[in-house]
């Protein structure tokens, strides 16, 4: 965490993309929970030291995933952190009890997430520790909400449709990490999960052909257990109008201290096998994945 970053919502731009010289593949990435801007503001308000808030950080998942540009694809990253806005949930998962005032009428206060502490502007941190001592005003939150929540999600729609415009469907990797041990149960031994909703989000040959690379790769691979995708992947993955997301969660001592937030000996190793991957899926990508009504177009033409 960079100790000389002050102010809140507005100190630092909620997001950024790195764009491609040349857009030569038809995907997209995302990194929402990547951030490492915390706000001086923030820090005050939180009751849990630096390393403490840190504990919802997919760290450096960025930066793993930073040969994307160089090979024709936009990476988005979130700058703010996801113990300060999760940009993987609804726009108003909210707790009420987080609030010393009402709530909207069109707050989603009943998801399992909000009940684990886990919504939009989230409760506790990974491994359920308390983020606040306080209750805190709702305008905190619509502030959080309106300042970088929808400016992400307006850019990643953006870039969806400019990827469905040049090639005809998009493929977004919703880009994440997992603690070690996840879920706390040391019986779950996978160093990344696939999410794919069950098999809604995206066309079944792009999960396989994920799963193929990771796992000749060395890495053992599950799928859609525990984490089968958030809302990103179920509110963009529509494979019938041509957009198919797959969430990819990576196990976090693959590449760092988990305590320490530093790269381990096996970054280098690991950042290798998701440039390949991006590769490989730009690669298999074909008919298949473009629009329902497009692809009836090209058979009755054939």
């Amino acid at each position: 965490m960079d100790g000389k970053n002050t102010g809140s919502v507005g100190a630092c731009p909620p997001f950024e993309v790195l764009a491609p010289d040349r857009r030569t593949l038809p995907l997209v990435l995302s990194s929402p929970h990547s951030g490492t801007f915390y706000p001086e503001s923030f820090r005050r308000q939180s009751i849990l030291d630096d390393l403490g808030l840190r504990r919802s950080e997919d760290t450096f998942v960025d930066v793993l995933f930073g040969a994307g540009p160089r090979l024709g694809a936009p990476l988005l990253r979130a700058l703010y952190p996801r113990a300060f806005l999760d940009l993987n949930r609804e726009p108003y998962e909210l707790d009420p009890e987080m609030f010393s005032d009402p709530l909207p009428s069109y707050a989603n206060v009943a998801s399992a997430r909000v009940a684990a502490g886990l919504g939009t502007v989230a409760r506790v941190v990974g491994g359920g520790a308390e983020i606040y001592g306080h209750k805190l005003p709702y305008v905190e939150a619509e502030a959080r909400i309106e300042g970088i929540y929808r400016p992400y999600h307006a850019t990643l729609s953006a870039l969806i449709r400019e990827t469905q415009d040049l090639f005809g469907y998009c493929l977004l990797l919703d880009c994440h990490s997992m603690p070690s041990v996840a879920h706390g149960s040391p019986a779950f031994t996978a160093q990344v999960v696939l999410g794919d909703c069950h098999g809604r989000s995206c066309a079944p040959e792009v999960t396989e052909a994920a799963e193929s690379v990771l796992r000749a790769s060395g890495l053992r691979v599950a799928r859609n257990m525990p984490y089968a995708g958030g809302f990103t992947t179920s509110h963009y993955g529509r494979p019938s109008g041509g957009v198919h997301v797959l969430q990819i969660e990576l196990a976090r001592d693959l590449y760092m201290d988990e305590v320490t937030h530093q790269p381990n000996d096996g970054f280098a190793a690991l950042n290798d096998i998701l440039t390949a991957l991006v590769g490989s899926l730009g690669d298999i990508l074909g008919a298949f994945l473009l629009p329902d009504t497009a692809r009836l177009r090209a058979r009755s033409a054939e």
